[in-house]
């Protein structure tokens, strides 16, 4: 069994990341490199990857997840700032789980669990409480095994707008962190 390592990502990672997104999405659902960049630029101690030490180069998974505004959702392929914070009181955000995969090579050795854990933790840090996310290509079954739930339909209504980006099954989930 091949042993992962389990790390905070870095700009460097974003071309392998690239990778492992092809290998697991459709093409409707891949973001470029810029808005991938954006999302670690915001929150680079909740953007975490797996790799194996002797494939240097490569991943076998990532996660992307910060911070955001509880009263609205990052858009799937769009530049993200953080001009919102200066007005955002820490009490108004959710932390936002963006994106996990894991390639084919990584598949059933606990990576996501991992990289989960290890990003929850460093969320806390700032104190959020809440957390969000989109769930695509039918992964909400695993995110309830989390303790995500879909958020009430006139949630999911305010935001169908861009929700509709992420594909007619993709599920708007909430829940509340433990603290």
């Amino acid at each position: 069994m091949m042993k992962f390592t389990v790390r905070p990502m870095v700009l460097s990672d974003l071309p392998a990341v690239l990778a492992v997104q092809a290998s697991c999405y459709t093409e409707v659902l891949l973001e470029s490199e810029a808005a991938l960049a954006s999302r670690l630029a915001l929150a680079p101690a909740t953007c975490w990857v797996a790799h194996d030490p002797a494939q240097r180069g490569t991943l076998a998974a990532y996660l992307f997840t910060h911070a955001w505004p509880d009263d609205s959702l990052p858009p799937l392929d769009g530049l993200l700032d953080d001009s919102w914070r200066a007005h955002a009181a820490p009490d108004t955000l959710t932390w936002f789980v963006h994106d996990m995969a894991v390639a084919p090579a990584g598949r059933g050795a606990g990576l996501a669990p991992r990289l989960y854990a290890a990003a929850q933790a460093a969320a806390h840090a700032p104190g959020l409480r809440r957390s969000r996310l989109i769930a695509v290509q039918s992964a909400a079954p695993w995110w309830r095994r989390l303790g995500y739930a879909p958020v009430p339909a006139q949630i999911a209504a305010r935001h169908a707008g861009k929700l509709a980006a992420y594909g007619a099954s993709a599920v708007l989930m909430e829940r509340t962190l433990a603290g």
